[in-house]
């Protein structure tokens, strides 16, 4: 290059580096760096029947991060994806069979039993008939009560036709039910949902449940996060959780746990803060906004203090919160284009001198 063209492309350069450059971009605020996750709380439950796989598949639609199941024991021993300890909110038990004790617990039916039922909506936002406008569900009968390994083959499937990487939250349920949390772990690893890559995060109110599933995991060589649910609490300065067993410092809880899912009510941004210093994730539940507007107002606050995810039963409104906070991609320097073009001009003068 001759001496004035150096010169030349110098001051170019000069100009492009000189002029102001965008704000660079930012990770979330969450404790990973990696953006905050939607969980679909027992399905996409606002819109149809709760822990359904109908339910569970327009919530992956919607593009939840992960699907959360309740898990309870039938009478035969068998795993069910249900809420309540009884089958009377939910479903139409009431109009099949005669009451049990009093009660339709789920513990006193067998699987069989259970399968005959319909789950009913109960969402805010749900139809009467079941529906969602656009949305066909792909497999017979959605509206009936899965097994936890229905629920899994569901997942299986739609991440293999779709390419995604949704995860799955299961809930051991109270009270303390020890072969329930074994066989949560035996019917992950039975369904190929042993490896980190799978996302898989157990979480119980009960923290019995979490040392045993924790146990679990390790016998069976499944690999799995582990939440304890509860209330946040502040006792004597020191933040904790309330389970069902009573309180434990966040401390404690790190000790057997790699996060806390606690109800937002309680949740402050100092309390996410210590949670963070201890290497625990924070999860909320459980939102339930009727429209974006209510999504943001909720929501965003504590994705400015750093939540690293939340339960919701509206995915939908949910999502178009977190994607709204997604870090903007690099830009290029301001004067960029202006190099481009004045290089480009350069050459362009040098081939007519040529020429």
């Amino acid at each position: 290059m001759k001496p004035k063209m150096k010169l030349a492309v110098a001051a170019v350069m000069a100009t492009t580096f000189s002029a102001p450059m965008l704000e660079a971009a930012t990770a979330y605020n969450t404790l990973t760096g990696e953006a905050p996750v939607v969980v679909a709380h027992r399905g996409a439950s606002g819109y149809l029947p709760e822990e359904t796989l109908g339910g569970y598949e327009l919530a992956m639609k919607m593009g939840a991060d992960y699907i959360e199941p309740d898990v309870q024991m039938t009478a035969d021993g068998q795993l069910v994806a249900m809420h309540d300890s009884t089958l009377t909110r939910t479903t139409n038990v009431a109009d099949l069979f005669a009451a049990r004790d009093g009660s339709y617990k789920v513990s006193d039916f067998t699987l069989e039993e259970i399968k005959s039922l319909t789950v009913k909506p109960t969402g805010a936002l749900s139809a009467p008939d079941s529906t969602y406008a656009g949305f066909t569900p792909s497999m017979a009968d959605p509206y009936k009560v899965p097994t936890l390994s229905e629920v899994l083959d569901l997942l299986t499937e739609y991440n293999t036709a779709n390419g995604t990487e949704i995860g799955i939250y299961p809930e051991s349920k109270t009270p303390y039910n020890s072969p329930q949390n074994q066989a949560i772990v035996a019917t992950l690893k039975d369904k190929g949902y042993d490896e980190p890559s799978d996302k898989v995060i157990l979480q119980s109110f009960v923290r019995e449940s979490i040392i045993e599933m924790g146990e679990a995991l390790i016998d069976q060589g499944v690999s799995a996060s582990l939440a304890q649910l509860g209330g946040v609490r502040l006792v004597d300065g020191v933040y904790g959780v309330s389970g069902s067993d009573g309180f434990f410092s966040l401390a404690e809880i790190a000790d057997i746990a790699d996060g806390v899912g606690v109800s937002a009510g309680g949740i402050t941004e100092e309390f996410i803060t210590s949670a963070h210093d201890l290497g625990l994730i924070v999860h909320a539940y459980t939102f339930r906004p009727l429209s974006e507007e209510a999504a943001f107002a909720m929501i965003q606050p504590m994705l400015d203090w750093g939540l690293d995810g939340f339960f919701t039963d509206y995915t939908d409104f949910s999502r178009t919160v977190v994607d709204a906070n997604a870090p903007s991609a690099v830009p290029l320097p301001a004067g960029l284009p202006l190099l481009f073009a004045g290089l480009g001009g350069l050459a362009m003068l040098r081939r007519r001198k040529a020429a």
